[in-house]
C-alpha cells in the first residue's frame, strides 16, 4: 500500500471517513440526550438528523474509497506476484504447484477484500472514538468513566486470546483450499493419461477426500468465528451491566441528573464498539492474510534476485544484431534441495555465429545450461560473460529481446495461430507471420486449417501434432528477425521422419549468421552444428569439432523440402554409391554414429 500513490490516497480518504463517522457519535449522543431529557427544544432533532444523514454520507464514502483501495491493492499485488514469477523461472517454478498458484493469485487474493474493506477502517476507528468517548465521559461522568476505563482493555485481550487460534485455524483452511485447487488442476490436465490407465474414478475420490477436507476445515473456521463473537459480545453486555447498574440506582437516588444519566448510556456502547467490530472484521479477514502471507513469501524469496542493471550493461545487453561471443568461466549450478550439482565448474567459449550442439545423456545439464543463458538460473559459481559482460548485469529483458527460445515441448496458448507465432513480436504484421510460417514450413499444414491463421489452437496445442506444434515454435522464431542468438532444446524429439526433415531444414535456415546452442540426439541436428560438447553429469567431458559428411561432387544444397519416406526410397530402389542395397535400418555409418550418440 505504500508504493502504490492512488492506493494510499483511497486509504486515507476511507479511514478519515471511518473516524469522523465515528466522533459523530458524539454529536448525535449529546442532541439525543438533550431531546429526550428536555434540556434542548424539539427543533435540535433538525441537527440530530442532518448529524445522522452526514453519518451515512460518510459511511457511502467508506465504502466507495473502501472498494477502490481494495481493488488497487489487489491488482499491485498481483502485477508485483506475476513479475516476480516471470523472474523465477522455470527451473524455480518447479517448488510451486501450478494449481496453487492459481488459487493464489485468484480467489486467494480476492479473499484480501475483507481485511481492506473491513478491517483496517475499523482499526483506525478503534484507535480514536474509544478514546474521545473516554474524555467525554470522564467531563460527565468520573465514576462510569473509571468503570468503562478498566473493563475496556478486556475486548481486546479477549480477542487477541481468540485471534491467535483463529490465525492458525485460518491457515489450515488456507491450506486446503490451495491443496484443493492444485490437486484438481493436475487432474484436469492429466485427464486423458487418467482415463487410458482406468484411474479416472480414484482421482474423484480423491478430489472428494480434499474437498471434504477443505469442507471441514471451513466449518472448523466458521465455528471459532462465532465462537469468538459469542466471548466479545459476552464481554461488552457484562461491561455494559456494570455501566448501567450503577446509574440506575443513582439516577433514582437522585444523585444524578437524567441528562447525563442518558448522555452515559448512550456512549458506554460505542466505546466498546468499534472494538467488538475490529475483532469481527479481524475473524472475517484472516483467510485474506492468510493468502497474503502466501504471496509476500514468494515475493520475498531472496533467490535469484536481480540488481537492476547499469546503465552500460543495458546498452551492451540491447546491442544490435550482431552475434555475440558467450563464455562460461566455471560455472556451476545447484538446485535447492539437490545434492548433486546440475552443472559442475563448466567452462567453455562459443564465439560470434557459431553452431554448438550439447549431446548427452538426458539429466546430464544441458537443458540447464540452457536455461543459464536465457536467465533462468543463475549460477551458484563462476559466471557467464556476453561480449565480456557479466549475465548478471545485463539487462535480461534487454537480452532475452535477442534470444530465440525453441523448446522440447513448446507452449501454444488458447488463441489463432496467428497469434501463437507473433508471440515474440507482437507487432508483426499478417505478411510477416506467413513468412515466418513458410521459413518454418508451417505454411502448408496452416493454410489447410478451417480458418487458416485464424484458427483458434486448442490449450497447449490439443488439436495439432507434435511436429506441427514445433514448426509453429520455429516460426516465432523466424518472426524474431533482429535476434542473434538461437537457443534450441532437442527441437525434433518424438517427431517422425518428414515432420523431423522440415524441422531440421528450418533450423539450418534460422540458424544462419546466428549464435546457435541446439541441445540434440537425432545425427541430423548434430550434422547442423560446428561443434559438438558432449556434457555428462554436469560435466563436460568433450568439446569437439563436429564431422562433417563427405558431399557428392555436385550435390544439391540442403533443401527445404521433406525427405522421401523409407518405403520411397526402397520402391526406387534406393543404393549406396558402390551400387549396393543399404541394409535394413540404414547404412552401416548411420546406424555407427547413432549407436555412438546414444552411447
Amino acid at each position: 500500500m505504500r508504493a502504490e500513490r492512488a492506493v494510499r490516497t483511497h486509504l486515507t480518504v476511507t479511514m478519515a471517513a471511518a473516524v469522523l463517522a465515528g466522533l459523530l457519535v458524539l454529536v448525535q449522543a449529546e442532541l439525543l440526550a438533550g431531546v429526550l431529557s428536555g434540556r434542548f427544544a424539539a427543533v435540535a432533532l433538525l441537527g440530530l438528523a442532518a448529524v445522522v444523514g452526514l453519518r451515512g454520507l460518510l459511511g457511502w464514502t467508506q465504502g466507495i474509497f473502501a472498494a477502490r483501495t481494495a481493488t488497487g491493492v489487489k491488482s499491485a499485488l498481483r502485477h508485483r506476484l506475476l513479475a516476480r514469477l516471470q523472474e523465477l523461472g522455470p527451473a524455480r517454478l518447479t517448488g510451486h504447484r501450478s494449481g496453487e498458484l492459481v488459487t493464489l493469485t485468484g480467489r486467494g487474493l480476492d479473499a484480501l477484500d475483507p481485511y481492506l474493506t473491513g478491517y483496517l477502517p475499523a482499526m483506525a476507528v478503534a484507535g480514536v472514538v474509544p478514546v474521545a468517548v473516554l474524555i467525554r465521559l470522564f467531563a460527565a461522568d468520573l465514576a462510569s468513566a473509571i468503570i468503562v476505563l478498566i473493563t475496556l482493555p478486556l475486548i481486546p485481550i479477549f480477542g487477541a486470546l481468540v485471534g491467535m487460534h483463529t490465525k492458525a485455524v485460518t491457515e489450515r483452511q488456507w491450506r486446503a483450499l490451495s491443496r484443493l485447487g492444485g490437486h484438481f488442476l493436475d487432474v484436469v490436465r492429466g485427464l486423458p493419461t487418467l482415463r487410458a490407465f482406468g484411474r479416472a474414478r480414484h482421482q474423484a475420490g480423491v478430489i472428494r477426500q480434499v474437498a471434504d477436507a477443505h469442507r471441514s476445515a471451513t466449518m472448523r473456521t466458521l465455528r471459532v468465528a462465532f465462537l469468538s463473537s459469542l466471548v466479545l459480545e459476552l464481554c461488552a453486555s457484562l461491561s455494559l451491566a456494570l455501566v448501567a447498574v450503577p446509574i440506575g440506582l443513582r439516577l433514582l437516588g437522585g444523585s444524578l441528573d437524567l441528562t447525563t444519566a442518558l448522555l452515559v448510556l448512550l456512549l458506554a456502547p460505542e466505546a466498546y464498539l468499534p472494538l467488538r467490530m475490529m475483532g469481527t472484521r479481524f475473524h472475517a479477514s484472516m483467510e485474506g492474510v492468510a493468502a497474503a502471507d502466501a504471496a509476500f513469501a514468494v515475493l520475498d524469496d531472496s533467490a535469484d534476485q536481480a540488481a537492476p542493471a547499469s546503465p552500460a550493461a543495458s546498452a551492451a545487453a540491447r546491442t544490435g544484431g550482431e552475434p555475440p561471443e558467450i563464455r562460461l568461466e566455471n560455472v556451476t549450478v545447484r538446485y535447492p534441495g539437490r545434492d548433486d550439482p546440475a552443472l559442475e565448474d563448466v567452462s567453455l567459449v562459443i564465439t560470434p555465429g557459431e553452431r554448438v550442439a550439447l549431446v548427452g545423456e538426458s539429466g546430464g545439464g544441458k537443458s540447464t545450461l540452457l536455461h543459464l543463458l536465457l536467465g533462468f538460473v543463475r549460477p551458484t559459481a563462476g559466471r557467464v560473460l556476453v561480449d565480456g559482460t557479466d549475465l548478471r548485469d545485463l539487462d535480461l529483458a534487454a537480452w532475452r529481446d535477442r534470444l530465440a527460445f525453441v523448446p522440447q515441448r513448446p507452449h501454444l496458448f488458447a488463441t489463432s495461430v496467428a497469434d501463437n507465432i507473433r508471440l515474440g513480436a507482437p507487432s508483426a504484421t499478417p505478411d510477416q507471420v506467413r513468412q515466418a510460417a513458410r521459413a518454418a514450413h508451417a505454411d502448408e499444414f496452416v493454410s489447410a486449417l478451417p480458418a487458416g491463421y485464424d484458427t483458434q489452437v486448442g490449450e497447449r496445442g490439443a488439436n495439432l501434432s507434435a511436429g506441427q506444434r514445433q514448426r509453429l515454435a520455429l516460426a516465432r522464431a523466424f518472426c524474431r528477425p533482429q535476434t542473434a542468438v538461437l537457443l534450441l532444446d532437442e527441437p525434433t524429439a518424438r517427431l517422425d521422419g518428414r515432420s523431423e526433415a522440415a524441422v531440421v531444414a528450418a533450423t539450418a535456415e534460422l540458424s544462419e549468421q546466428r549464435t546457435a546452442v541446439i541441445v540434440a540426439h537425432r545425427p541430423a541436428m548434430i550434422e547442423l552444428a560446428d561443434r559438438v560438447i558432449r556434457i555428462q553429469e554436469g560435466r563436460v567431458v568433450s568439446d569437439t569439432a563436429a564431422p562433417r559428411p563427405p558431399a557428392a561432387v555436385g550435390a544439391p544444397a540442403l533443401s527445404c523440402a521433406p525427405a522421401p519416406s523409407a518405403t520411397a526410397a526402397s520402391a526406387h530402389g534406393a543404393r549406396d554409391p558402390g551400387g549396393r542395397r543399404p541394409p535394413e535400418g540404414g547404412t552401416r555409418d548411420d546406424r555407427t554414429a547413432q549407436a555412438g550418440d546414444e552411447r
